[in-house]
């Protein structure tokens, strides 16, 4: 999931709609922010990391064999 930070003038009532027509779509969600605590990696995220890491390796693996025999 990425997060997307907007900046509009509240007083703007163009902006206003436009806004509450994108969190209408159900695409997005309106969240509170505080910028000064770090992201906290979910179960998702680590799984996801794991999964590269595992591809990366293997690639090495494929790489280094496939060097081997051409070389």
């Amino acid at each position: 999931m990425c997060t997307v930070t907007l900046s509009y003038d509240q007083n703007n009532a163009l902006a206003r709609r436009k806004l509450a027509a994108l969190l209408a779509t159900g695409l997005f969600l309106k969240m509170d922010s505080e910028l000064d605590t770090p992201a906290t990696e979910t179960e998702d995220m680590q799984e996801h990391r794991k999964e590269v890491e595992e591809f990366l390796y293997a690639s090495k693996i494929m790489a280094t064999k496939a060097f081997a025999r051409h070389l």
